[in-house]
């Protein structure tokens, strides 16, 4: 009789993979809606939050307002940033993409106009303004993918600041234990095929699948793993 397989017991949730409590220090996410004009802001502090990647910067408004975003590459405390449709483009800035030239490179994109702002976040990662064209807006995503979206779409001016994190080696395994830790992710991970039968699907000592790893979309949650409703698998023939 099997168990339940880690993927399950995940998708359940529960205490073991709930994060703690003051992971997120703040909600990164742009304040209310688009800005008719614009509206000047202070870089007034930077914060090391554990629930990202990248150094927040808190922001002061000149109508009072605060906000916390995610840092550029280069800003200090004490620059200005304007936000709104009649917003300059300079660094940490934000501004909807009809507003921002072909080849400026952004972070912190939205997906719809309002959202708050969900894609190229991490740290060190940027899109690229490809093309206006027509009512859209092209944009290439640092997975290399490009897309069109709404000209009223926000995005912030520059990379997303502390790029090369992942340059400098961990060397101990207790370091990664805290880093993981810090936002209660699941670790150590081992592969499939390393388990035990009653684990999962791939499991038992020939330490290989054994079988097809190509799963149906609508298979239960013990038997979904490996390559869902893939198109293929496999190496590609060269012509």
């Amino acid at each position: 009789m099997g168990k339940k397989i880690r993927l399950q017991r995940r998708g359940k949730g529960g205490r073991a993979f709930r994060r703690p409590p003051n992971t997120f220090k703040a909600d990164v996410e742009y304040a209310g809606q688009l800005k008719d004009g614009k509206v000047v802001g202070e870089v007034v502090e930077f914060i090391d939050d554990p629930g990202h990647s990248a150094p927040l910067m808190r922001i002061k408004y000149d109508d009072l307002s605060e906000n916390v975003l995610l840092a550029p590459e280069g800003i200090k405390i004490g620059d200005r940033i304007q936000e709104g449709r009649s917003a300059e483009v300079s660094l940490g800035s934000i501004l909807p993409l009809r507003n921002i030239p072909d080849g400026m490179l952004i972070y912190n994109i939205e997906f719809k106009p309002g959202d708050g702002g969900k894609m190229a976040r991490s740290a060190g990662n940027f899109a690229t303004v490809l093309a206006h064209i027509g009512d859209k807006v092209n944009v290439l995503l640092p997975s290399k993918q490009t897309l069109f979206l709404d000209p009223d779409c926000r995005a912030e001016i520059g990379a997303v600041a502390g790029g090369g994190r992942e340059s400098q080696p961990i060397l101990k395994a207790g370091k990664s234990h805290y880093m993981k830790h810090a936002i209660n992710a699941y670790w150590p991970g081992h592969r499939g095929v390393k388990s035990n039968p009653v684990d999962h699907p791939f499991g038992g000592k020939q330490h290989h699948k054994g079988a097809s790893s190509m799963t149906s979309r609508n298979a239960p949650p013990g038997a979904k793993v490996g390559h869902i409703a893939a198109r293929r698998v496999g190496r590609k023939k060269r012509g």
